[in-house]
């Protein structure tokens, strides 16, 4: 069994945690509105999303958000596992980011005015990466039985 937590995973997981799960909810109450922002940007981005409506989109996308969250927090999901889950949903905001004209500088991945809420999500893959490269993630942890 690997080690679920280490005590340096906990301010990470907790931090990005509670912001993915935040926003997880707020989508899962979103209006159209905001459902219909949220697909459409992602649309111009991800041509695929495209083919579902805005309202299951952003109940997929809400779904996905609450589930990564509780899972960071959670302290028996591996740390290993939940960042290859936030490593694999930072990608895709920072696609999105990166794919989106006007919210970066041209030739650049520094932000304009408008993408500097959506350049957050370069941290979120790093921290994702970092849980990725941590050795002690992978580990297992030695029990006593190990040690006769």
């Amino acid at each position: 069994m690997y080690a679920p937590m280490r005590p340096h995973h906990i301010a990470p997981r907790l931090t990005t945690g509670a912001f993915i799960l935040y926003s997880g909810l707020q989508h899962l109450h979103a209006d159209e509105r905001t459902g219909q922002g949220l697909h459409s940007m992602t649309a111009g981005a991800y041509p695929v999303v495209d083919r579902m409506s805005p309202h299951r989109f952003t109940r997929l996308l809400a779904c996905a958000e609450v589930g990564l969250g509780a899972a960071l927090l959670s302290p028996m999901v591996p740390t290993a596992l939940a960042g290859a889950a936030l490593t694999t949903f930072a990608s895709s905001l920072v696609g999105l980011y990166l794919r989106t004209p006007g919210l970066h500088k041209k030739g650049s991945p520094l932000p304009t005015e408008e993408g500097i809420p959506l350049a957050k999500d370069f941290w979120l893959l790093g921290i994702g990466l970092g849980f990725l490269c941590d050795r002690q993630a992978w580990t297992r942890p030695c029990l006593a039985v190990c040690r006769k």
